[in-house]
């Protein structure tokens, strides 16, 4: 947040509690040598390398998606008549999408939508998954929803 306030990102998107959990005991160690001794460098350095590995962690993330992304543009764009940007950035905005959300989107009938979705979750690339839920369908990016859960 501290980031954010500065300018230096647009977003909070650094998520340091991962880091912080993956080393929690070094973590506690120097705030406990904080509190035993008033020397606050080392826990700055620990904090700064969270940072770092986080930001890294991030920007690796960030290709990876641009690569499914490009990937998924290609593939529908060469077997379906109806790819858009739209229709791209929706399946990529979440890890899920409805097909509310796509006739939204894409400003077109619900049955079109539906059509759209249940031809992509068809597909043998397996771009996206279909789950019925109660009365809803829920479509999910299984390349997307992969790399998120991926430590």
């Amino acid at each position: 947040m501290y980031l954010v306030a500065k300018g230096l990102l647009d977003y909070p998107i650094l998520y340091l509690s991962r880091y912080v959990n993956q080393h929690k005991d070094m973590y506690y160690h120097h705030l406990q040598e904080v509190r035993r001794t008033g020397d606050w460098e080392p826990w700055i350095l620990y904090m700064l390398d969270g940072v770092e590995n986080i930001s890294r962690q991030s920007i690796a993330l960030i290709k990876d998606i641009k690569e499914i992304m490009q990937s998924y543009k290609v593939h529908i764009r060469d077997h379906y008549s109806y790819y858009s940007q739209d229709l791209l950035n929706n399946l990529f905005r979440h890890p899920y999408t409805r097909i509310e959300f796509l006739a939204k989107d894409l400003q077109i009938n619900r049955k079109t939508a539906a059509k759209y979705l249940n031809e992509l979750a068809e597909d043998p690339k397996k771009i996206i998954s279909k789950y019925k839920i109660g009365k809803l369908n829920y479509y999910v990016n299984n390349d997307l929803v992969g790399l998120l859960i991926k430590e």
